[in-house]
């Protein structure tokens, strides 16, 4: 594989690093046998290994990328390291743990497949020495919602609140009594634009007068988080 010995960021329009290209100019030099998974939640940490060790030595005559299905992430050259502008400031390499990223505050579009490519010099030129995957999948769990006392709007009628947020993908809120939905009031759905989170709220008004037990119920793909809140009518 023939690289410019002189690094020259920003990358080349043809991307150097994609996988099908790589693994054609490597003459099918490495198989990835299979690709390990890490599972995390948004705003954890995410350590993914390049399952490669090398010596402080040979740090200087190698060339490690990573990348994250076809955009980059990491680029190490002659013992420096570049991080590209998405992953600023929230990427570093461990070379103490088989040249590991690791990723700071998660987010969910960091979901995707990380790519390890070490090349090192042979006969003048850069050759793939090592490449690994890993899989990275970022969830966002909504936790258990929250229910508010907003007090009495009119004579025997009580309004509550049911809210959670920080979610994903976009959730629906029902309130249920005795496994029937009921009508809410003042539902909202929000979502942050740079996180991608939602945030959903609704009100319920229900005659105080009588015994109750409801359950707020929010459904966000094929899973619910739920709150029951009871009220007995005073004697």
């Amino acid at each position: 594989m023939g690289h410019p010995a002189k690094w020259r960021p920003p990358l080349l329009k043809h991307p150097y690093l994609k996988l099908c290209q790589l693994l054609i100019l490597a003459s099918l030099f490495y198989f990835c046998s299979g690709i390990i998974q890490v599972n995390k939640t948004v705003k954890e940490v995410a350590v993914l290994s390049c399952d490669y060790n090398i010596s402080t030595e040979e740090l200087m005559e190698v060339r490690i990328y990573w990348q994250k299905d076809d955009e980059m992430v990491l680029a190490i050259m002659s013992g420096k390291e570049q991080v590209w502008s998405k992953y600023e400031n929230r990427t570093f390499t461990d070379f103490t743990k088989n040249l590991s990223i690791v990723i700071l505050a998660l987010r969910l579009s960091d979901n995707g497949r990380y790519t390890c490519i070490v090349q090192k010099t042979e006969k003048g030129s850069y050759k793939v020495k090592h490449m690994t995957s890993v899989m990275l999948l970022v969830r966002a769990d909504f936790p258990v919602p929250s229910i508010t006392d907003l007090g009495n709007p009119s004579r025997n009628i009580k309004r509550i609140m049911c809210s959670t947020s920080g979610g994903f993908p976009k959730p629906h809120l029902s309130w249920l009594e005795n496994k029937e939905e009921l009508n809410a009031i003042n539902t909202t759905v929000s979502q942050d634009p740079e996180t991608e989170l939602y945030a959903i709220s609704s009100e319920l008004d229900f005659n105080i007068t009588n015994n109750h037990s409801f359950v707020c119920l929010v459904k966000y793909g094929d899973l619910t988080v739920s709150q029951i809140f009871d009220w007995q009518k005073c004697k």
